[in-house]
This record gives structure tokens, C-alpha cells and sequence, in this order.
């Protein structure tokens, strides 16, 4: 079992980062200092869970977090800078900070560096996550000690319900659409007038029409899906937010 260091002291320690071609530093101290900070750390940059779950969520309720009084939210990972940087530019994650802990000093001060050798990764941290406050360890959600890469405790809307029970958490809205389509625009004028965010994949240019038949079941745009949910073209989507 791993050591929950709830009302202790963050670490002292100061992380090379790589930054417009020069080399800088970022400390606990100048981070953690007189904000409210969620941290989030995790096996390695580029990797499957990492990549398709764990981060993508924190960005998305970063708007969320924020409202409830988070200043920023951290993701640690016992990579190098370079390797941190690409994932950051990969994910378009601008909402995170990423901090290479290259040489594994945080995470090892955390009680949290597991060694991987088996599948060739070395040391590297243990998935965990947690809610600082003026440097002090408030919560922590570590991952069960069981074989593999469990993924259960440390995600976004775990940490969101600890902060704030009843927060409205944002929808994933995805709307596909072409250029020139003025349904579409009118669909995305809607949805930015009700302050939501959405992801648009272009026909032609990020999907093809056989991929749109096989997700929406039509060929014509705009298709709009909120959480999962098919909603249909922008009538439908204007009578589904005004039921809402």
C-alpha cells in the first residue's frame, strides 16, 4: 500500500523545464505557495489511459475547477522536458501545466515511484491525484496498489465531486460540419450563445462522409452529439436546449 500524505507539506522540490528554447525552472514553493492547486500524475507521456482519458478530462473541466477556486492544475509525469512539451503540443491541453519530473525526485519524495522495468519504462510515478492548498496536501487519491495501470480514483470527476458535490460539469459536445454549411453555423452560433464549448470535426477535412453515415446514420450536416447522445441536425439541437 502506498503512504496517503494528506496534511503534510508538498515536496521542495524545483523542475527543469524547457521553454522557448531556454532552459527555466519552476520550484513548489514559487507553485504551490498561496494557491489552490490540483495535481495529477501518471506513468508517461504519449501512453494509452494517459492519453485518451486521464489528461483530456482535466482539460476539459479545467473551466469548472477554475470557477470553483483552482488556480491551476498540474500534470506530473517522470518524463524529460522535451517529452512533456511534445505531449502538451500532441494534446492541445492549454488549460494544463505540464511538469517533467525527469529525474523522478518529486515523485520518489512522494512515496509514489514504482518501478516499471517490466515493460522497459524504468521508474516512474504511480497514477495519483491530488488538491494542494498554500503548499499543504489537503486530498489525495491514489490509485489501488493492484497489478497493470488501474484507473479508478484519480480522474477529473472523482477530484470535482470532492471539491464541489453539486458542480455543473461541462458537457462534451462534438458537432460535424462543413465549410459553407449555413445550418452548421447557425447550430455552433447557438451553442456558443449558451457559453458551450464544442469540439468540430470538418467533413472533408478531419472525417469523410462514410465515417459520418457510420457515427450519425445521415449524410447531411450539421450532426451534433452531446455526452454520447446523438441530437441531430441544428432544429433538433435548438429544440433539445430549449428543453433543457
Amino acid at each position: 500500500m502506498f503512504d496517503n500524505k494528506e496534511g503534510t507539506k508538498i515536496p521542495a522540490v524545483s523542475f527543469a523545464i524547457r521553454k522557448d528554447n531556454n532552459w527555466t525552472s519552476r520550484n513548489c514553493d514559487e507553485i504551490f505557495a498561496n494557491k489552490t492547486v490540483i495535481v495529477f500524475s501518471l506513468p508517461g507521456a504519449f501512453t494509452p489511459t494517459c492519453s485518451s482519458s486521464h489528461l483530456p478530462r482535466y482539460n476539459e473541466l479545467a473551466s469548472t475547477f477554475v470557477a470553483n477556486d483552482v488556480d491551476e492544475i498540474l500534470c506530473i509525469s517522470v518524463n524529460d522536458t522535451f517529452v512533456m512539451n511534445a505531449w502538451a503540443k500532441d494534446q492541445n491541453a492549454d488549460n494544463i501545466s505540464f511538469i517533467p519530473d525527469g529525474n523522478g525526485d518529486f515523485t520518489e519524495a512522494m512515496g509514489l515511484l514504482v518501478d516499471k522495468k517490466d515493460i522497459g519504462f524504468g521508474k516512474r510515478s504511480w497514477r495519483y491525484s491530488m488538491l494542494v492548498k498554500n503548499g499543504i496536501i489537503e486530498k489525495m487519491f491514489i490509485e489501488p496498489d493492484l497489478p497493470g495501470d488501474p484507473f479508478e480514483v484519480s480522474d477529473a470527476d472523482t477530484m470535482l465531486k470532492y471539491i464541489n458535490p453539486e458542480a455543473v460539469q461541462s458537457s462534451a459536445i462534438t458537432v460535424f460540419s462543413k465549410p459553407g454549411c449555413p445550418f452548421c453555423a447557425t447550430a455552433k452560433k447557438e451553442l456558443k450563445a449558451k457559453g458551450l464549448k464544442f469540439e468540430e470535426l470538418v467533413l472533408g477535412e478531419d472525417i469523410n462522409i462514410t465515417t459520418l453515415r457510420a457515427v450519425a446514420h445521415s449524410d447531411t450536416v450539421p450532426q451534433i452529439f452531446i455526452d454520447g447522445k446523438h441530437i441531430g441536425g441544428s432544429e433538433d439541437l435548438s429544440e433539445y436546449l430549449s428543453n433543457q
